[in-house]
Parts: C-alpha cells; structure tokens; sequence
C-alpha cells in the first residue's frame, strides 16, 4: 500500500556513498503491505517483501505476513486481500526486524530502494523505535522520485508503481502484495537505470545530484 503522496524525508545520502559504482552496489528493493496509511496514527505494517539485487541480479529475497496486533480494516483487505484471519499466527514486527535487518544489512554497503520510500521508511523507522533498534542511516532512493527526473508526462500520465511496470513493461505486475510489488519495483529501477546510463549517470553520487537537480520539471505536479 503505497499512497502517491511524496516527501523528501527519505532521500538520505549516506556519506560512504558517493563515488560509489551504481553497478557494483547491492540494492534492497522493499514494500510493506500496512493496516493503514501512517504509522503516527496508530496503523502497522502486515506484510514485508524485499528482493536484494547487484549488477541485474538478484541475490536473495525475504518475505513475511506480519500480524500488526489490531484488526485490519475491510478496505485495507479489499485493496491488499490480506485478512485477519491470514495474519493470525504470523509473527509480530519485534520478531520480523532482527531478521529483516540481517537481511537488508549494513547502511555502509547496501542501499535501500522503494516505490514512495517515504511511506515505506516512515513504518520501518515507527516500528525501529517502537522496538528500541536505532535506525541505521541507509541511503534511500525513492522510485518515484527516480522515474520523474527522467520521464516526462510525454512518456506516463503519473508514477504509480502500475503506471510504470505498464512503461516498462514489467514481468511481474504489482498487486498490493509487498513481495510482487518489491519485484516489479526492481524491474522499473532497473529501466530508470538504463535511462541514468544514457545521461551518464554511473555512481550513487551521480543519481543524487542529478533527482536533487532536477527537482520535478520534467514531471511538473
């Protein structure tokens, strides 16, 4: 479940980052499937799907039902078709992050990618404090924010994750289920990617300068 609506909370440059080869960097591509539409509102996270991904490849996956410890509200279910009854007997987020955190591993090697990584960072940081873990201080890149440094409305009419698994024609198509839709994100981060090579965009540092440059003209809102 990934609301359209963007903020620069996440876009978090780690230091050790620049310079770094975009194609010698590990990326861990998440979605989170939530009861809600913010952790500050008292809304969980329910499921967890991550693809960890380094030159094209994939490397590993991770993948879990979480049980948010309050009822899940009949549009949520409609949208993401998890139910009380499927989280019953799924794990709690204290018992889902140590090994969630294995997974995705240090700020200084891997970089974090998800489609409106705001929403997304900001249920991971709720749940990090709730449960006393201090949050590393990952680089992030926001999807949405890459498509729209190089697409135009020429290209797409908006960044839905849809939208754009439709543009770049995607093999897994999104579905509101956390590890579908982490794999189809993989797959447009790796057409905006090509887009990024043709400008000669080719490290971390690279990517930054350029979203934080281009701001949103070539997608005006």
């Amino acid at each position: 479940m990934n609301p359209e609506s963007i903020s620069e909370e996440a876009w978090q440059p780690g230091l050790l980052d620049f310079g770094r080869s975009l194609s010698d960097s590990v990326f861990v591509v998440l979605d989170l499937e939530t009861s809600g539409g913010s952790a500050r509102l008292g809304a969980g996270i329910t499921e967890i799907g991550a693809v960890k991904i380094r030159r094209g490849e994939i490397i590993g996956e991770f993948e879990s039902l979480v049980n948010p410890g309050s009822a899940i509200p009949d549009y949520i279910s409609d949208l993401t078709g998890i139910t009380d009854a499927m989280i019953q007997g799924s794990p709690s987020i204290a018992s889902v992050l140590p090994s969630f955190f294995e997974f995705i591993g240090p700020p200084t090697q891997n970089i974090l990618v998800a489609h409106n990584a705001p929403f997304d960072i900001s249920f991971l940081k709720a749940a990090a404090a709730e449960h006393s873990y201090e949050w590393p201080r990952y680089t992030v890149f926001d999807t949405v924010r890459l498509a729209r440094s190089v697409l135009t409305k020429d290209d797409v009419i908006d960044c839905k994750l849809s939208t754009l698994s439709e543009y770049f024609r995607t093999a897994t198509t999104p579905n509101h289920r956390a590890l579908d839709d982490a794999r189809a994100t993989v797959e447009v981060l790796h057409g905006v990617f090509e887009r990024f090579g043709s400008l000669g965009i080719h490290t971390v540092e690279d990517v930054l300068a350029f979203t934080l440059r281009v701001k949103n003209p070539r997608f005006p809102e």
